[in-house]
């Protein structure tokens, strides 16, 4: 497996031998169970142009987007060569303001518009996006048909002070932007302080380490594919702090029509996981799920069963009021499009259960 080394002049990734270094931090090579696909040559290296891949700068945006480019490169022989896939970088709103929380700027679109922008005008391809981050809308003239395999959907609690949450004594700060986290971690440790903290993974290990706050919740994901494991203190259950919809899962999309795109990322998409994930953003977008809403919800999908597991959560933000769904259902639809339309219509029906328990108070619009 390559890592990475950042590349200060175009804030890229090097290939290296045995580590990456980013902020300082140095950044164990990471192995990734990547899926066998059919090989399957689309264009001759001569006359295709470069595919595009338009990402985030940030290094785990970064990981992923290299993470795509080298299944890519796996599975298409034209796509091999050097030159024949091209890594743009675009520097979101989100990217640049950090000092506020994210409802307080205009919410989650905010790390993928510009993105969406380049896609629309031809400056990309494709475009890899940390499904957490993306809306439940999307772009006319833009489509989602691609998740690659989900990683691990946990969150793991970090501190240099205890090894859990419950060790924490009361008036101990945690640092977190997800009023998601904060919900959770209020309704169960109310004598805990939860403050803003924004910034990258290695931004807020960083902060933690110099004792911005006593703890920080993160997503082991990220810390997977960053190769960072080992700042983990411990990792958090399901059933001790839910998470958020699409954690853990990369999404590709591209232009409406785009034959090579839809045909690379037609090789690439993990079908289980793509089904989750719609079922979990039909969930949200059923809530009409804004950034000042705690909101969490996870779908899990078994085709070899045909069989669907789900459990959703909506909270105050001081985690006093808290609400929950759930189901285990099997599914009955056959063609890719009524399982699309089944997985969308549990998402839904979930959320107007949510809507049915909870006060119209919550719903923060």
């Amino acid at each position: 497996m390559t890592s990475y080394l950042l590349n200060k002049s175009n804030y890229g990734l090097l290939p290296c031998s045995n580590k990456m270094l980013v902020a300082g931090i140095q950044i164990k090579p990471v192995v990734v169970n990547k899926p066998t696909f059919q090989r399957k040559s689309y264009a001759t290296h001569a006359t295709a142009k470069p595919l595009r891949i338009g990402t985030r700068g940030s290094p785990l945006a970064l990981a992923q987007a290299y993470l795509t480019r080298d299944l890519l490169k796996e599975n298409f022989e034209d796509l091999k060569h050097n030159d024949s896939v091209e890594i743009v970088i675009i520097k979101t709103t989100g990217d640049k303001i950090l000092n506020q929380p994210l409802a307080d700027i205009g919410g989650k679109g905010l790390f993928t518009k510009e993105i969406d922008d380049a896609l629309l005008e031809d400056r990309i391809d494709i475009a890899v996006h940390s499904m957490k981050d993306v809306p439940t809308y999307l772009p006319k003239g833009t489509i989602l048909p691609c998740m690659l395999p989900r990683e691990d959907v946990r969150d793991v609690f970090i501190s240099h002070k205890a090894t859990s949450l419950s060790e924490l004594p009361a008036g101990s700060i945690i640092g977190s932007a997800s009023l998601r986290r904060q919900a959770q971690i209020l309704a169960k440790f109310p004598h805990l302080k939860v403050v803003n903290f924004r910034g990258n993974v290695q931004t807020r290990l960083r902060k933690l380490k110099e004792g911005t706050c006593d703890a920080t919740l993160l997503a082991l994901a990220g810390m997977k594919r960053l190769g960072l494991t080992q700042h983990v203190t411990a990792t958090l259950s399901e059933e001790e702090m839910l998470p958020a919809v699409g954690q853990g899962a990369i999404g590709v999309a591209c232009r409406e029509g785009d034959e090579r795109s839809l045909a690379c990322l037609a090789k690439l998409n993990h079908e289980a996981t793509r089904l989750a994930v719609t079922c979990e953003r039909s969930f949200l977008a059923g809530l009409d799920g804004s950034c000042r809403t705690p909101i969490a919800g996870h779908a899990s999908v078994s085709l070899d069963e045909r069989k669907i597991v789900f459990r959703g959560f909506l909270a105050s933000t001081d985690g006093k009021r808290s609400f929950s769904t759930a189901f285990d259902t099997l599914l009955s639809g056959i063609s890719v499009g009524s399982v699309d339309a089944e997985i969308m219509q549990l998402g839904a029906g979930a959320a107007a259960d949510l809507r049915g328990k909870a006060p119209k108070d919550l719903f923060h619009f």
